[in-house]
């Protein structure tokens, strides 16, 4: 506003700091500055918000549908549709406005500047994903509204807004603001009562009823040892029983336990408690309210004094391996990547990690080469788990220990470092990189926009996948017969693009012929030209080419053939677009009444339609039954 005075305008937007956008707007969208309304708060909406996502993407907050992110997701989209509506930008072109950004504030925010590509990347994926669904998504709306006009209503339905949300992705701010532009309003409570709804089925979808609660004695909170033991005299301090499905579990509690509960994306132990000659399975641990559950499908004999509970050391292990190698992926990707890199979500498996993480575009296969080849050099390198426990955030910040935007903390924190690797984390980790052996990634891919998913293995479980991979190879070699299996597989490939080649011509021959035999065998009815045979194909393609060959060489034609595919009956029937529309002819409802002559049935379009059965003795009688309607139904006069 000080820019404003100071330079005599009448609107911020017409001072120098928007002014430069605004003209590339222009540019771009051939919409000029000052000549409608409509189009003027448009420009004026793209050019502030493409400031203030450009700005929060820079340092480091990507659109997401959680939190903070979901907030930038929502402005971004609001100045897409803006684009969309009234400056007719139904193709990316936000992330062009980027370059006018930098060239006006780079100097003053190099943020802004260092970022940029990741910038337009990231606005132009948003703008691309959202307006994929908005065309529908605006149609679905200008039908609300006119109905609710039609009825003579001053709003729509809030759950109608919901579904626009969980189909279009239109948030709900963007719907009113749309409906409000055609004087209507939308109810918030009906479309909260439509998140509560989608919500509670997803819950009852897991629903586990619960019994009460028996106390066996008062131990207060489980007191976790498995950091530093996987073995520990225990005992029981509640216990209950819950059903899933018709299975019965019970979930006991203990006053203290070596068993990891499941939480931060890695899985809970598993093992056993025993006294005298009884053990009982824990199957699982998960964490409930601050209680630490432990899952088995029996109780003990005796739920009072002490058990030895022991946890499976091997899975445990493994699990170790693969945690501690999420960490060295997330340094890695954050290496190779860039800073912009945030874990969003991960599973910590004895068998495999997952490993979520923001990102706008496929990491190529040569970043990823060196991902790898960067986590398994941290691997060799040995280093050691330095770990501190109970430390306050502060503490922790000054130690390097990454915390992310909107995450929440305790006031103490554990805090894990492997070499430059440190993070917040209350998860198992192994004594020193080197235990892991090696780590492979298995695979790479989208999972929602702006979030890609590393999938990797790591110890005994990399050491499988490789073995399966050379087992594979030598079976090739076998199966080949050669060692150069690279040259062996090309020239195959080569040899079958000549052989399908060959074929194809093949049956372009066959089918030339049997088409000329097929119009030399035309039975005229009335002004129909009818083909109804049985004859030799290889395939149902063959089929096909052929009804679409004699349709364009045919007039008034109707097409009825049969064939035998490997011990299989085949029918296709074709018909002419003009008998279609004159005759009402329709090749669906002849197929059907066909279909049950070969035992089968089928479908298609109305001058098309194939059938397919078990009887190829019944064509002969199915290819003459056409010719008998179409001779009784000219006797009729059609």
């Amino acid at each position: 506003r000080l820019a404003m005075v100071l330079q005599g305008k009448d609107s911020n937007y017409d001072t120098d700091i928007f002014q430069s956008l605004i003209g590339e707007i222009s540019s771009i969208t051939s919409a000029k500055y000052g000549a409608a309304k409509d189009t003027d708060i448009a420009m004026r909406v793209v050019a502030d918000h493409i400031r203030a996502v450009s700005f929060s993407i820079a340092d480091g907050q990507l659109p997401s549908n959680n939190k903070a992110g979901y907030v930038i997701r929502r402005i971004l989209r609001r100045a897409v549709r803006y684009g969309y509506t009234f400056l007719g930008q139904d193709d990316p072109f936000m992330y062009k406005l980027v370059g006018v950004l930098v060239k006006e504030m780079g100097e003053t925010f190099p943020e802004l500047k260092t970022q940029r590509e990741l910038v337009e990347k990231v606005i132009r994926e948003e703008e691309g994903s959202f307006l994929k669904t908005l065309d529908n998504g605006i149609r679905m709306l200008e039908g609300l509204i006119a109905d609710a006009k039609g009825k003579g209503l001053s709003a729509i339905d809030g759950r109608s807004a919901f579904v626009l949300y969980d189909t279009f992705g239109f948030p709900f701010d963007l719907t009113r603001l749309i409906l409000r532009e055609n004087g209507l309003d939308v109810s918030r409570s009906d479309f909260e009562k439509g998140m509560a709804s989608q919500k509670s089925r997803s819950r009852k979808a897991a629903s586990i009823s619960h019994g009460d609660w028996n106390e066996i004695m008062d131990a207060g909170s489980t007191r976790f040892l498995g950091y530093d033991q996987l073995t520990a005299e225990i005992r029981i301090a509640r216990y209950r029983k819950t059903e899933e499905k018709k299975r019965t579990r019970y979930q006991l509690v203990f006053d203290q336990t070596p068993f990891y509960a499941e939480s931060g994306g890695q899985i809970g132990d598993t093992g056993m408690i025993e006294k005298g000659n009884e053990k009982i399975q824990i199957l699982d641990t998960q964490k409930e309210h601050n209680l630490i559950l432990h899952v088995t499908d029996k109780l003990p004999a005796d739920l009072e004094g002490p058990f030895m509970a022991s946890v499976n050391t091997e899975k445990r292990l493994h699990t170790a391996y693969h945690h501690t190698s999420t960490h060295l992926l997330h340094y890695a990707l954050r290496s190779v990547l860039g800073k912009h890199v945030e874990q969003k979500g991960s599973l910590v498996h004895p068998d495999y990690l997952r490993f979520d993480f923001s990102h706008f575009q496929k990491v190529e296969d040569r970043q990823l080469d060196q991902i790898e080849k960067l986590v398994n050099r941290l691997i060799r390198d040995d280093l050691p788990l330095e770990e501190s426990r109970s430390v306050s955030m502060k503490d922790a910040a000054d130690m390097g220990a990454i915390a992310f935007f909107g995450e929440k903390y305790g006031e103490q924190v554990r805090v894990i470092k492997f070499g430059d690797s440190v993070e917040l984390c209350g998860g198992i980790h192994v004594k020193t990189t080197g235990n892991i052996g090696f780590l492979k990634i298995v695979k790479e891919g989208a999972i929602a926009a702006g979030i890609r998913r590393i999938e990797a293995v790591a110890g005994p479980a990399a050491e499988k996948y490789v073995d399966q991979g050379f087992e594979i190879l030598k079976k090739i070699e076998g199966a080949l017969k050669t060692t150069n299996i690279l040259a062996t597989i090309e020239k195959t490939l080569s040899d079958n693009a000549e052989l399908k080649k060959l074929k194809d011509e093949l049956s372009r021959d066959i089918r030339a012929i049997a088409r000329k035999n097929l119009i030399s065998r035309i039975r005229r009815t009335g002004r129909i030209n009818l083909i109804a045979e049985e004859i030799p194909m290889r395939t149902a393609e063959d089929f096909k080419s052929l009804a679409f060959e004699l349709k364009d060489e045919v007039e008034n034609l109707v097409l009825v053939l049969g064939g035998n595919l490997d011990g299989k009956a085949h029918l296709t029937i074709m018909i002419s677009d003009h008998l279609v529309k004159k005759l009402s002819l329709d090749a669906r409802r002849m197929i059907r009444e066909i279909s049950a002559d070969i035992q089968g049935g089928g479908g298609g379009q109305d001058f098309y339609a194939t059938a397919g059965g078990k009887h190829p003795g019944g064509i002969p009688m199915a290819i003459e039954k056409i010719a008998a309607m179409l001779e009784q139904a000219q006797a009729d006069g059609f």
